[in-house]
């Protein structure tokens, strides 16, 4: 008897041994599948930016360019400039580079006429039928929740409750709630893209430096390629530094906004290398308050206000670009017609 009950005692730990560790593939699958989403999710944030920042960072060449007659690209191979004003110290284009106005059509035209740039959309659709993973129906109830929802009727009295993490059943009168608590974010994002971007697609042109060996051109190349490293830098330091208080890099921003514009007016800074450096850090400021304002909404709302949030909170970028756009336009045509 002893014998037989060490048997089965022996025979029963080594199925329990085998029972734990069935779930070591599923573990390995999860693995593998948190690494295809976050490549797929880096790929797809890889696409949608790079025709925009490409488009950004080409203004000038483009706007500065004639389409030369019977030439089918959008660019004369055979550079151009057009002053506005040739007496003027900018050395501007004819129409700005801020992101407003007619011109956008002809840097869209642009944007599609490159095979390469057209193809990320179909890079877009292969990441995200090849690489995200679907999330699996969740059953937080179990088989009690099941059973108890079968004996419920087909036309019931009450509405059911919505999921947790799911915001389609607030009302109105949430939505404006949660709305004006994203104030505190909303308002911060705004000032920052929009002295940013008035810098950038404003500024960027009129701040020519003429004692150096970069052509007008080159300079605004790599005002744009340092502003993007600094965006790209900051947006990936989450996990090293986290930052609350959004309003100070907004403060900031607009300081740099003051001093750039100063400098276009009065032209003080001796040096197109401090001017990179301003731009760096310009950029380092805009991707950490982008990154820090999203995350402090995804921490700070509840489960169920939370996709809300995110989705309202996006209205904040777009919302700064467009004012910067149309006060850059004005300013740019004021400058560049003083002699």
């Amino acid at each position: 008897m002893g014998g037989r009950a060490g048997s089965w005692r022996s025979l029963s730990d080594s199925e329990g041994e085998e029972t734990a560790s069935d779930p070591q593939p599923p573990l390995l699958d999860h693995q593998g599948a948190h690494w295809k989403n976050a490549v797929g999710f880096w790929l797809l944030g890889l696409c949608n930016n790079f025709s925009y920042v490409v488009m950004l960072s080409a203004a000038h060449d483009i706007l500065s360019h004639e389409r030369v007659p019977g030439n089918q690209s959008h660019v004369d191979p055979g550079p151009t400039p057009i002053p506005l004003n040739s007496s003027s110290r900018f050395d501007c284009n004819s129409v700005s580079t801020a992101p407003s106005g007619s011109h956008q059509w002809a840097l869209c035209c642009w944007e599609l006429h490159p095979g390469c740039l057209f193809s990320f959309s179909g890079d877009q659709l292969v990441c995200y039928f090849l690489l995200l993973t679907s999330p699996e129906p969740q059953d937080p109830g179990g088989e009690a929740e099941a059973e108890t929802a079968a004996r419920q009727p087909l036309i019931g009295t009450e509405a059911p409750e919505s999921k947790p993490g799911c915001s389609s059943g607030l009302s109105l009168q949430e939505r404006w709630t949660v709305f004006k608590s994203l104030l505190q974010y909303i308002l911060p994002l705004v000032l920052v893209y929009f002295a940013e971007y008035f810098i950038n697609q404003g500024l960027f042109e009129l701040l020519f430096f003429r004692n150096t060996s970069l052509s007008h051109a080159q300079q605004y190349r790599w005002y744009q390629m340092l502003y993007q490293a600094g965006v790209f830098a900051s947006r990936s330091s989450l996990h090293c530094c986290r930052i609350h208080y959004t309003w100070a890099l907004a403060m900031l921003q607009c300081l740099n906004l003051a001093i750039l514009l100063a400098d276009t007016w009065f032209s003080f800074l001796p040096s197109i290398y401090l001017v990179f450096l301003i731009i760096l850090y310009e950029g380092l400021l805009g991707g950490a308050a982008y990154v820090n304002t999203f995350h402090n909404i995804a921490l700070e709302t509840s489960n169920e206000h939370r996709e809300f949030a995110m989705a309202a909170a996006c209205i904040s970028d777009t919302l700064g670009i467009s004012l910067s756009g149309l006060l850059a336009l004005p300013l740019h045509d004021f400058l560049c017609h003083l002699s």
